[in-house]
C-alpha cells in the first residue's frame, strides 16, 4: 500500500475481502515475492506480470476492428516465462472454483491452458519469426466468453460512453457535458488540480508519433475527473481527460495512470528496465500485443511516472460467471494461445519449446503449482479477512 491514495487504501481492502479471486487480483506483490523464492527456468520474455482470467479482454484496434488479447501491462517486464503461466494456472482456479467447477474440473482447465501455451509454442519455434510476429489467434471466436465479451466491447461506443461518463452541466438545451460525479469512484476536478493533470498532456505529446500527434490536435480537452480503477490499482492516481473533436457528437476519453516500478523488479537484477514505468508498461504492451492503441504514451505529473492511453473506446472483459460449465477449459485454451504469441513475440521460442519438451509434465507441474497457490490464497484471504482492516459488504 505504500504510496497510495490513504483515502482509498480501505477501499481496496474491502474489494480484495470480496472473494479469494479479488484478494488474489489485489496482491502481486504477494505473488512476485513468493515466485523469486522459488527455481526459475531463466529464459525469459516480456511478461504481463499480472495474467489472470479477467487481464484479458475485447478492445478496437487502430483500424476499428475488435481484438481480444491481454489488456493488463501495469506489471510487465522481462523475466522467467513460467511465471506467467503460473499466475495465469492459480487464476484458472481461483475463478473456477468462483463458478462452480470442482477442483478437479478447474484443474483440468488449467492443464489445457498449459497445454495449449506448449503446442502454440512448438508450432512458433518452425515458423518464420515474421510470422509470428503478426500471428493471429483463430480459436478466439470458438470460446463463448470471448464471443460474449467481443459482443460487450461492439456496444460499448465512445457514444456509449459519453452517455455513461457524462452529463449536461445544465438543464440549458445544448449545455455542455462534464463528467458525471460517483464518489469516491469518480470526482470531478477543477481548478488547479485541473490544470495540473492538462499540463501533462505537453510531455506526452511530445513522445507521440507525428501521426499520431496530429489525431491529438483534432480535440481539445473539455473535463477532468480523478477515477478509481481495477482492483490491482485502486489507490494509485488515475486521471482521465474528455475531449471533444468535430463537436459534442467526437468525444474522445484518455486515461493518465499511475505508473509505480513493477513488483517483480526487485527480483530481477538485469531486467534493463526503463527509467520512465509509463514507458516501460507501453513498450511491453508493444512487444506483447500484435494491435495497440494508437494513442498509447507516458508522461509525468510531478516526481510520478504515468501511463496514458484510451478510455472505453470498445472495450468488453469476461466476468467469472461467464466461466461455468465448459466456458472454463475454452477460455483456458485461448489463455494458453495468447500467452503464448506474446511470449513468442518477445521472447526465443526455440528455447520456450526446447525447455518444455513434447510430453505433459510441464502442464501437469505448472497446474499443481496453480492448485497450491490457490489454496495458499484462500488462507490468506481468510487472514485478511479476520485482520479487520478490510469492512466486508452484508
Amino acid at each position: 500500500m505504500r504510496g497510495r491514495v490513504p483515502s482509498l487504501i480501505a477501499l481496496k481492502y474491502e474489494l480484495m475481502a470480496e472473494s479469494p479471486f479479488g484478494y488474489f487480483r489485489g496482491t502481486v506483490p504477494v505473488m512476485a515475492a513468493g515466485l523469486a523464492q522459488l527455481p526459475s527456468t531463466g529464459i525469459d520474455c516480456q511478461l504481463c506480470g499480472d495474467a489472470h482470467v479477467r487481464n484479458l479482454g475485447a478492445y478496437a484496434a487502430p483500424d476499428g476492428r475488435l481484438v481480444f488479447d491481454i489488456n493488463d501491462f501495469d506489471e510487465t517486464v522481462r523475466g522467467p516465462f513460467e511465471w506467467d503461466l503460473k499466475r495465469m494456472a492459480a487464476s484458472l482456479i481461483l475463478a473456477g472454483r468462483s463458478a462452480g467447477h470442482k477442483d478437479g474440473s478447474a484443474r483440468k482447465a488449467a492443464i489445457a491452458c498449459v497445454e495449449r501455451y506448449a503446442a502454440q509454442m512448438r508450432a512458433f519455434a518452425q515458423m518464420p519469426q515474421l510470422e509470428v510476429n503478426r500471428f493471429q489467434v483463430h480459436r478466439i471466436g470458438l470460446a463463448k466468453p470471448v464471443h460474449d465479451a467481443l459482443t460487450k466491447a461492439e456496444r460499448a461506443t465512445l457514444q456509449h460512453a459519453l452517455e455513461r461518463l457524462t452529463e449536461p452541466a445544465s438543464a440549458r438545451p445544448g449545455a455542455p457535458r462534464r463528467f458525471k460525479e460517483d464518489k469516491p469512484m469518480l470526482v470531478r476536478l477543477t481548478g488547479t488540480r485541473a490544470a495540473t493533470v492538462l499540463a501533462s498532456l505537453g510531455p506526452y505529446r511530445e513522445m507521440l508519433e507525428p501521426q499520431r500527434r496530429h489525431l491529438l490536435e483534432f480535440y481539445r480537452p473539455v473535463d477532468v475527473a480523478f477515477k478509481v480503477v481495477g482492483n490491482g490499482s485502486v489507490g494509485l492516481r488515475d486521471y482521465c481527460i474528455y475531449f471533444e473533436g468535430n463537436g459534442p457528437a467526437d468525444p474522445l476519453f484518455l486515461q493518465i495512470k499511475e505508473e509505480p516500478a513493477s513488483t517483480y523488479a526487485a527480483y530481477l537484477s538485469d531486467a534493463h528496465l526503463p527509467a520512465h514505468n509509463g514507458q516501460r508498461v507501453a513498450e511491453g504492451q508493444r512487444a506483447m500485443q500484435v494491435q495497440t492503441d494508437p494513442f498509447l504514451g507516458w508522461t509525468h505529473i510531478g516526481g510520478r511516472h504515468y501511463l496514458v492511453r484510451q478510455l472505453n473506446d470498445h472495450k468488453g472483459s469476461i466476468e467469472i460467471e461467464d466461466l461455468a460449465g465448459a466456458n472454463l477449459r475454452a477460455y483456458a485454451e485461448v489463455c494458453g494461445e495468447l500467452l503464448a504469441r506474446g511470449h513468442g513475440r518477445s521472447g526465443d521460442p526455440l528455447v520456450i519449446a526446447g525447455y518444455i519438451g513434447n510430453g505433459g509434465g510441464f502442464a501437469e507441474a505448472i497446474a499443481a503449482f496453480g492448485v497450491a497457490y490457490a489454496d495458499q490464497t484462500v488462507k490468506d484471504w481468510e487472514q485478511l479477512k479476520s485482520s479487520g482492516r478490510a469492512k466486508t459488504k452484508k
